[in-house]
């Protein structure tokens, strides 16, 4: 295995811009956008806004759905800079692989522990975005230390690998009991023929589940999971993690002083992979071989999301290579310098912290609101609350890692 030259590595702005921007989303979920729909019922806008501030049923994509994969795959672009700094600090690969072994430990029990919030004992769930990061993390570290051939090979083996293993397991049929696994088959969650070998809650994933995670001690027996979630998902966000290594492994080679490719060919680059990508992932599921589901993350989703991640890490790349003065690259990167805390923060203190902005806001105004204007402008003040909050810590360089 060859680990990257350790050469001290420059920072890439565009990487701190987008995770930036994804946890931006991920903290507008405090506005609860989608309740005021019901108040304007016939908008175009708010019905735009509410399928992008949402998850879609089964099968499609929002902009919400794309917080997940895009996070995945920047801890696969991170990787490359990560690795080349320790090893120019002299650090060895066994001593390397021991810090991605804690950093997966660390990850898996705090995605278990914000699911557990509110709980009578630990829920034993492995479905979090930070529990699915730290299954993949110590194979990517030990993929990225392999050539581009190597990757490009685990990356088609995880897909096809997973693609057979939905496709041998047996097939729902038409007795199968949905509503005694949470599914109403009204068509959004379940097909006929082929691709049934995906459909929610009866498919090899969640077979797995059934016996997995009735392992762990739990107040009832584990039968399904109501969004369809499952832990084996975690293999094919490895390949998303993997795509993100791409990325980061051109970024860095754009960003040394010895470059060969300019930034210019590195955004044509990534455009063209995002659009090849998109075709893949949507000729796929528009051919029936696998739907692109993001809850169980079928290998068309990993390439049609992936798609999208290259667009956005392109257009964060040209934004923060014209001008930081535009204003909007800054403002992400104050949030995606310390995208571990406020991933938790706002897990941990979103309810209380509307609450409060709610009860403060009814005190002050002399108006009555409704409900959903109340929580949209109560989620306001919430978000500036979080973002000063993570502009004192960058001024102050105060940045939580793991």
């Amino acid at each position: 295995m060859t680990p990257p030259q350790p050469t001290p590595p420059k920072r890439i702005l565009s990487i701190d811009a987008y995770r930036g921007f994804v946890m931006f989303l991920m903290m507008a979920e405090i506005l609860h956008l989608s309740g005021l729909t019901e108040l304007y019922p016939t908008s175009t806008v708010m019905k735009w806004i509410q399928h992008h501030t949402s998850h879609v049923a089964w099968t499609g994509c929002s902009l919400h759905d794309l917080i997940q994969p895009s996070f995945s795959f920047l801890v696969g672009v991170a990787l490359p800079f990560s690795l080349a700094s320790r090893l120019t600090k002299g650090q060895s690969i066994q001593t390397l692989f021991v810090h991605a072994l804690l950093r997966s430990l660390i990850l898996i029990f705090l995605g278990i522990g914000l699911r557990s919030l509110g709980k009578s004992q630990i829920n034993w769930t492995f479905e979090d975005t930070l529990t699915q990061i730290g299954l993949g993390y110590p194979f990517l570290f030990l993929i990225a230390l392999t050539t581009l051939r190597v990757q490009i090979i685990s990356l088609v083996t995880i897909l096809v690998g997973y693609w057979f293993a939905f496709v041998l397991f047996p097939t729902p049929g038409p007795e199968f009991p949905y509503e005694s696994v949470g599914v109403n088959r009204n068509g959004l969650y379940t097909w006929d023929g082929f691709q049934s070998h995906w459909n929610m809650n009866s498919n090899f994933a969640w077979w797995v589940d059934t016996h997995f995670l009735n392992w762990f001690p739990r107040e009832s027996r584990f039968e399904f999971n109501r969004g369809g979630y499952s832990t084996l998902s975690f293999i094919p966000t490895l390949g998303t993690m993997i795509l993100g290594l791409f990325a980061g492994n051109r970024l860095r080679s754009a960003s040394s002083p010895s470059h060969e490719p300019t930034q210019s060919s590195t955004l044509r680059q990534f455009i063209t992979i995002g659009v090849l990508l998109l075709i893949a992932g949507y000729g796929i599921h528009g051919c029936g071989i696998c739907p692109s589901v993001k809850k169980i993350w079928t290998p068309s989703w990993v390439l049609f999301s992936g798609g999208w991640c290259f667009l956005m890490l392109a257009g964060f790349e040209w934004l923060t290579q014209r001008s930081q003065s535009f204003g909007i690259p800054t403002f992400f990167i104050v949030i995606g310098r310390n995208s571990i805390f406020i991933y938790c923060l706002v897990h941990i203190a979103d309810r209380y912290l509307l609450q409060w902005n709610r009860w403060l806001i009814q005190s002050i105004l002399p108006v009555d609101l409704t409900a959903a204007w109340l929580t949209v402008i109560a989620g306001v003040f919430a978000l500036a609350i979080y973002w000063g909050l993570l502009w004192i810590m960058n001024r102050k360089r105060w940045y939580i890692k793991i």
